[in-house]
């Protein structure tokens, strides 16, 4: 007789926390401002658009949500995100998590979307076990995929998003501080956008970046790390060091201890679940006197997207009503499982990011996964991200 196959194990962007401290956990007070708001929402100038968005959020979190209507509530680190939104921008902050939440559910689509991940450099001085970083192809130089954005597509894609997009996430292929224009791109964005949030491994993390990042003000700032041992950290961070990067975010904390007291930058260190050797409850005792919250998120196998045969999955990916990925060299790739960027849908330089993210390519795509089409699209077909 034979044994029935193990079912498919999806990688949920949503719930990719498996593991958190320091987050709050009480909503109570958080939901008291919702109703405020919920009962101010009248006489405030917004869009009709705005409006219908922001009165779903509130229904939806003071549990008055008509019949179907999806399901949105605060999770811990949405809670200490919030308690650092001033009430002003309250309206702007819940229209952007609530689209960011819901969206991938309802499949509806903006002008923009909830997310955009812009890439400073795909350059990185690690090779991290579980990052596309490993890969040769993609890392040689003649391949094409290495460089640096300029200031002025930075400035172009930060001029469009300012007032539209309150996420946007320096990070993704690359390591952010290794970029050479990063404190004049730190220097540009600050004040503009709710959900700004900065990804780094922390080597380069010098005093003058330091002090850049803390007065850009950047809603989290993530340091990569995944364990409290040396050794295996520099097995799963090759080429990284971990007294160097304890000591790197050590001075950071002081430096905003004592230069930015008021600072409204959340700090976190967030790991990898990768390896049975990695201890959660050691992660946190090392580093809880250090930063702000601690977390571990799953690991999503992106190693096996270009070569492993078709999975079988057929639900859509979220990604397509979420995030949009800005490369540094201007392409707008839907996903960064992608990473050699098969699935480009257009670069900046020729088309306004509200353009791509609406336009053909992107269209098709969306088109397809929803009409249970996945396993014909290259990578879509082995990835497990839903």
């Amino acid at each position: 007789m034979t044994a029935a196959a193990a079912p498919l194990r999806t990688y949920r962007k949503a719930d990719s926390f498996v593991a958190m401290s320091g987050a709050q956990t009480c909503a109570g007070g958080q939901l008291g401002r919702v109703r405020v708001l919920a009962d101010r929402l009248p006489t405030l100038t917004l869009t009709g658009h705005r409006r219908a968005i922001l009165d779903r959020a509130c229904r939806a979190l003071l549990g008055e949500a008509l019949p179907g209507e999806p399901a949105f509530a605060l999770k811990p680190h949405i809670i200490a995100e919030l308690e650092r939104v001033a009430d002003a921008d309250l309206p702007r902050y819940l229209f952007y998590r609530y689209r960011y939440d819901v969206f991938p559910v309802t499949r509806e689509l903006d002008a923009y979307p909830p997310c955009v991940q812009v890439e400073p450099t795909s350059i990185c001085n690690y090779r991290c076990v579980f990052c596309y970083q490993t890969d040769q192809g993609f890392t040689q130089g003649r391949s094409g995929h290495m460089g640096q954005m300029s200031l002025e597509t930075f400035r172009r894609v930060i001029d469009e998003l300012e007032g539209e997009v309150e996420a946007v996430t320096l990070a993704s292929r690359g390591e952010p501080l290794l970029c050479r224009h990063i404190e004049d791109m730190l220097a540009y964005l600050g004040g503009k956008f709710l959900g700004l949030k900065l990804n780094t491994n922390a080597w380069y993390l010098d005093e003058s970046k330091a002090h850049a990042i803390l007065a850009a003000e950047p809603n989290t700032l993530v340091f990569s790390a995944d364990s409290a041992d040396p050794a295996l950290y520099a097995r799963l961070r090759v080429n990284g060091r971990l007294e160097r990067v304890l000591d790197n975010v050590r001075r950071f904390a002081e430096i905003r201890a004592r230069h930015y007291p008021a600072s409204r930058t959340i700090t976190r260190v967030s790991g990898v679940r990768y390896s049975p050797d990695q201890d959660f409850a050691a992660i946190e005792s090392f580093w809880r006197d250090t930063v702000d919250q601690v977390a571990f998120v799953d690991y999503n196998p992106w190693e096996s997207a270009y070569d492993a045969p078709a999975n079988g999955l057929t639900t859509p990916c979220s990604d397509l009503w979420r995030r949009a990925f800005v490369w540094w060299d201007g392409r707008v790739n839907p996903c960064d499982v992608d990473y050699r960027s098969t699935l480009a849908c257009g670069t900046v330089a020729d088309t306004a990011l509200t353009g791509l993210w609406t336009g053909t390519a992107y269209a098709r795509l969306r088109e397809r996964h929803g009409a249970g089409e996945r396993q014909q699209v290259a990578p879509c077909r082995g990835c497990v991200l839903v």
